[in-house]
C-alpha cells in the first residue's frame, strides 16, 4: 500500500499561528491624524482669542515698567527704554496699609466659618437628630436675606451690645453671613461619604467629635478648598459692611 505524503508550508514567525511573532502582529497600529481645515481653523481662532485678550495685559504690564517720561499711547506697545520698578514700589506704598487690614479680616473670617460649616454640615447629615432638616433650612434661609435689608437693625444690634467696630466686629458678621452657604456645601459633600466609614466609628466607640476629627476632617479637603475660596472672595469684595462697622 503506497502512502501519499503532502508537504506541509513552514510558517514564518509572525505571519500566523502561534509564536513570538504573533505579538507583534496583534499590536494595532495608532491611528494617523489627518489634516482637517475644520480643526485648523478652529485652533486658529482659539489662539486669536488668546492674543485679543494677552494684548491689554502686555500693554499694562510693560507699561508699569515705564518711567514717566517713556510712557505715552505713542510708545504703548514699545518697551521700556530704562526699565524701572518705582511705580510697584509706589503702588504697593498707597495699597499696602489696605491690604493689610484687610487679611487681618479675611483670613480669619473665611477659616472660622469654614471649620464652623464643616461642623454644621457633618452634624445635619451624618449625625443626624431629629429635626436636622428644619434646622438645615433656617439655616439656609440666610442665603436669601440681602445685606441692605438688615444693615440698620444689625447696626443697631451692634451698638446696643457694645461691640467695637472694626476688624472684630466684621470678622463676626462674616462668619455669620458665611455660615448658611459653607454648611450647605460642607452637608452636600458629606452626604457621599459612605455611611459605612462613620458607623465603623461609632461600633468602635468613637464619639461625635472623634469621628469628625478622626475620619471626616482629614477627607473634607476638596470642601474646605471651594469655602475657603468662596468665603476670601465674598469678604474681600464686601463694601457695605465694611462702610458701616469699620469706623
Amino acid at each position: 500500500m503506497t502512502t501519499v505524503t503532502t508537504p506541509v508550508e513552514a510558517t514564518a514567525p509572525g505571519s500566523g499561528g502561534s509564536g513570538p511573532g504573533t505579538v507583534g502582529s496583534r499590536r494595532r497600529k495608532k491611528p494617523v491624524e489627518r489634516f482637517s481645515v475644520a480643526r485648523t481653523l478652529r485652533y486658529a481662532l482659539l489662539i486669536l482669542f488668546v492674543l485679543v485678550v494677552l494684548v491689554p495685559v502686555y500693554v499694562l504690564l510693560v507699561t508699569s515698567f515705564k518711567g514717566p517720561g517713556d510712557a505715552a499711547p505713542t510708545r504703548a506697545w514699545n518697551l521700556p527704554q530704562v526699565w524701572t520698578t518705582e511705580n510697584w514700589q509706589g503702588a504697593w506704598d498707597a495699597l499696602s496699609p489696605a491690604i493689610l487690614r484687610t487679611l487681618q479680616m479675611v483670613v480669619p473670617a473665611a477659616l472660622i466659618s469654614a471649620f464652623l460649616g464643616s461642623l454644621n454640615g457633618f452634624v445635619l447629615s451624618r449625625w443626624r437628630f431629629r429635626g436636622a432638616n428644619l434646622v438645615f433650612t433656617l439655616i439656609l434661609f440666610g442665603m436669601f436675606i440681602p445685606y441692605q435689608a438688615v444693615i440698620i437693625p444689625l447696626n443697631q444690634l451692634v451698638l446696643s451690645l457694645g461691640l467695637p467696630s472694626g476688624i472684630p466686629t466684621l470678622i463676626v458678621l462674616h462668619v455669620i453671613y458665611g455660615l448658611p452657604i459653607t454648611t450647605l456645601i460642607f452637608r452636600n459633600y458629606y452626604q457621599t461619604v459612605p455611611a459605612e466609614l462613620i458607623e465603623a466609628a461609632r461600633v468602635d466607640g468613637a464619639g461625635m467629635l472623634r469621628t469628625y476629627w478622626s475620619i471626616v476632617l482629614p477627607i473634607s479637603i476638596p470642601s474646605f478648598v471651594v469655602v475657603l475660596i468662596w468665603q476670601f472672595t465674598s469678604a474681600w469684595n464686601d463694601f457695605l459692611f465694611a462702610v458701616f462697622f469699620s469706623s
